[in-house]
């Protein structure tokens, strides 16, 4: 018969407590047991003396007969000093699964191909400053070809408006003589049918009358 010593869980549901017990290597993990030889309650701080209870005499007597701890109980021993732990090297213990490496060559491509979608637009950029440059040249060109319309355009509104500015002169004196410019009897046209060479009637008449008053 295989005998060990092992941890057989009591307690309740999200609190445990595990007894050190001396069993058959065949029997269910907490079921029947040949001696109790000690206890272990994990929900107690690491620095008490109540976390870890175990008879080291006992111990000692199936460890001599040949009884099997298990690793949790051989680390209370080492730690009681009734025996020395082998020290254990496992290099590939903290190495991820067969799924967990698909899983992170997959991130990494998905990774690759975002960098490559994001630096693809940064590469094209350059090409595409050689049309910007012709269309500003194009823009230059038109802004020139513009100004010198312009520049020729200029001048012959500026004759056009000084015909009219020697004009002014002339109708201001005109309207200097007249009576405040306004236009006179004398300067509106004649009737239809009369001559402007005869003259104004009444006109022959006033004549001897003033020669009369004169002489008198």
């Amino acid at each position: 018969m295989a005998v060990a010593i092992r941890l057989a869980r009591g307690g309740a549901k999200k609190r445990p407590y595990y007894k050190i017990v001396v069993t058959d290597a065949r029997n269910a993990r907490d079921g029947k047991f040949i001696e109790r030889i000690g206890s272990y309650n994990p929900l107690l701080p690491k620095d008490s003396e109540e976390r870890v209870k175990l008879d080291a005499e006992r111990a000692r007597h199936w460890l001599s007969v040949g009884a099997k701890p298990s690793d949790r109980v051989l680390r209370f021993l080492d730690a009681a000093g009734i025996v020395e732990r082998p020290t254990r090297s496992n290099p590939t213990k903290g190495e991820p699964g067969e799924k967990a490496k698909e899983r992170a060559e997959e991130r990494a491509a998905r990774d690759a191909a975002a960098a490559e979608a994001a630096a693809a637009p940064a590469e094209e950029a350059p090409a595409e400053e050689a049309p910007a440059e012709d269309v500003a040249a194009e823009e230059a060109e038109t802004v020139e070809v513009m100004a010198a319309a312009v520049e020729e355009a200029t001048p012959e509104p500026a004759a056009e408006e000084a015909a009219p500015a020697s004009d002014e002169p002339v109708a201001e004196a005109g309207g200097e003589q007249g009576n405040g410019g306004e236009a006179t009897p004398a300067d509106e046209a004649p009737n239809e049918g009369e001559s402007t060479d005869e003259p104004a009637e009444g006109a022959a008449e006033n004549a001897p009358a003033e020669g009369a008053e004169k002489a008198e």
